[in-house]
């Protein structure tokens, strides 16, 4: 009796083809959820990343009975002499003094687990890194000195996870920086000179007139100071930093010699950029158009964590709105929260809260004028209701605005 040849075991190619094709629609089907989770991850490290900001700062406030001050520092042996290394504006590098140039985010090194760092700063420091290596005094030479050790001391707490930004031309990349409400209109130097040696009459009430938020430049301020309430009040925000894509949040585009100087005329129209001038990219508007000339480094929002001039926010137009440098942008820039997390962006209220806004919020009229101290808007007057409605009212101190809104 014959027997029947065995036939060979295994899958042929049309079965290993569909195998290999089922694997793959599963691999794409699960990639976005893998994905999802993963930002969900990230944007909870964000929050809790905030979160320790925030009680930095109440700490801060419980030790010294004020809040940390966005412009604080030093400027030592002041002199007329316009020669001396030592003079000059508050924009100018020095190597002997910080010229008032440093964040909220110096004085609360010690409250965010940042001792050592604080030491270093706080007492003269040689750089053992340089080939001839200065001795630098307490409190370090201005921010933007890339030989002073702290000042390129990138800190963990400062970065979300969703921000890819690392390196050069960056000296120490921040993702958070503090809101100084509503307008720029004095934002550079607040109530002082802009030599930063002393107050002066003329810049203090501008200040008093503009400067509407939890932080002002070179000012103290404190809780008893919030009127509108610390839980309807954003002190800190979100930011992303420059990764030299012309993205319009971020992008440290040059006006000056391209468009001229428009501070006055962002002053009266915030949305001159998109609504007039047409800078954004129609066809991608996220970006700036490859027409408008990138600036340098010096330029970038959050390049410097312990630079107040590149740390700094505010309520004027929504989350993930441009950022306008109406001048050489180098020592003012109109700038929102901004964020790599889908549709919006965290801040942290004055009570502690972290909360997550949205890009849709209430942001009243982009194109009303900013408050100062006028007499010629009948709406951007000081002690006016913030023009850009919820988003603006948030941002200041003590408006007395009544809050009716859910953000």
């Amino acid at each position: 009796m014959k027997r029947g040849k065995k036939t060979a075991s295994g899958f042929t190619l049309v079965e290993l083809l569909v195998v290999i094709a089922i694997i793959g629609v599963m691999v794409g089907l699960l990639l976005p959820a893998v994905q999802a989770a993963r930002e969900a991850a990230r944007r909870m490290s964000c929050s809790n990343n905030m979160k320790q900001l925030g009680l930095a700062v109440h700490n801060y406030h419980a030790a010294y009975d004020n809040l940390p001050i966005h412009g604080s520092g030093t400027n030592p042996g002041f002199v007329d002499d316009s020669t001396a290394v030592n003079q000059g504006n508050y924009w100018r590098p020095s190597p002997i003094a910080n010229r008032w140039r440093l964040s909220i985010f110096v004085g609360m090194l010690p409250f965010m687990e940042q001792q050592a760092l604080w030491e270093q700063i706080s007492n003269p420091l040689i750089n053992t890194f340089s080939a001839n290596p200065p001795v630098f005094q307490a409190m370090g030479p201005t921010p933007d000195n890339a030989d002073y050790d702290p000042w390129v001391t990138e800190i963990a707490t400062l970065r979300c996870p969703s921000d890819p930004g690392v390196g050069f031309p960056a000296l120490a990349r921040s993702n958070y920086s503090a809101c100084l409400g509503d307008s720029y209109v004095g934002i550079q130097w607040g109530p002082r000179h802009r030599n930063m040696h002393r107050e002066e009459q003329g810049n203090a009430v501008v200040a008093r007139a503009s400067l509407r938020g939890v932080f002002v430049t070179s000012m103290k301020t404190a809780f008893r100071d919030i009127l509108d309430g610390t839980s309807n009040t954003i002190m800190i925000g979100e930011s992303i930093t420059n990764l030299g894509d012309r993205d319009i949040r971020s992008y440290g585009q040059n006006t000056l010699g391209f468009l001229g100087n428009r501070e006055n005329a962002v002053r009266d129209n915030p949305r001159l950029f998109r609504d007039v001038e047409q800078l954004i990219d129609p066809l991608s508007p996220m970006q700036y158009l490859d027409t408008v000339p990138q600036g340098s480094a010096l330029q970038s929002i959050n390049f410097r964590w312990a630079d107040r001039m590149k740390t700094y926010f505010t309520t004027i137009l929504p989350p993930n709105s441009e950022h306008v440098m109406p001048i050489n942008g180098a020592n003012l820039h109109m700038a929102s929260p901004s964020s790599h997390h889908q549709g919006g962006a965290h801040v942290i209220f004055a009570d502690g809260a972290v909360k997550f806004i949205t890009n849709s919020i209430e942001a009243g009229s982009g194109n009303a004028p900013m408050v100062r101290n006028s007499s010629t808007h009948p709406t951007a007057f000081a002690g006016a209701q913030s023009p850009y409605g919820l988003w603006g009212a948030l941002g200041t101190r003590s408006n007395k605005e009544v809050f009716n809104l859910d953000f």
